[in-house]
């Protein structure tokens, strides 16, 4: 007869702390999404202001999203080191006729974050070239990540990693 009562006992008590175990999981996961939708907006935010200022060619605004000891890997380029060689890839490429625009692929885009550092920004996008005749044209749509750090005045990006070209 114990162990009768042990058992409905024992049923009871897991499945109460089952329902509050999943109450608590779901209270925490609202907590953490309304972080990680801020978090995504900030990021999201400093890339479109970023890629605002490479649109057009825009060097003092652009200089402002790098730290100093930037990374910049590209599958095909290979790695760029520095924001001074940065800006000077930059410069010399909004010098050419080429003219590139970038074009977020929005639905792409992923955010997390790095404990006390910053956050990593995952996704796809677009660059057009002007052709001679001045019209715009798909160069392709390529995968990229983001490693931006917190900083006081602002987010900068300290790593980027750009593939998947072809």
């Amino acid at each position: 007869m114990a162990n009768k009562y042990f058992g409905i006992f024992f049923f009871i008590n897991f499945f109460s702390i089952s329902i509050f175990a999943q109450q608590v999981d779901k209270s925490n996961s609202v907590k953490r999404s309304e972080a990680s939708t801020d978090l995504y907006n900030e990021i999201f935010s400093a890339d479109n202001s970023l890629f605002n200022a490479f649109n057009n060619c825009d060097t003092l605004s652009y200089k402002k999203f790098f730290t100093e000891d930037l990374e910049f890997y590209h599958d095909k380029g290979g790695l760029t080191v520095s924001l001074k060689n940065e800006l000077q890839s930059f410069t010399d490429n909004c010098k050419t006729n080429l003219h590139l625009r970038r074009e977020l692929i929005k639905s792409s885009l992923e955010v997390y974050p790095i404990k006390d550092y910053g956050a990593i920004e995952i996704g796809m996008h677009r660059f057009y070239h002007r052709t001679k005749e001045g019209m715009e044209k798909l160069g392709g749509t390529y995968k990229f990540v983001h490693v931006w750090q917190k900083k006081n005045e602002g987010w900068k990006l300290s790593r980027v990693v750009s593939y998947g070209h072809d």
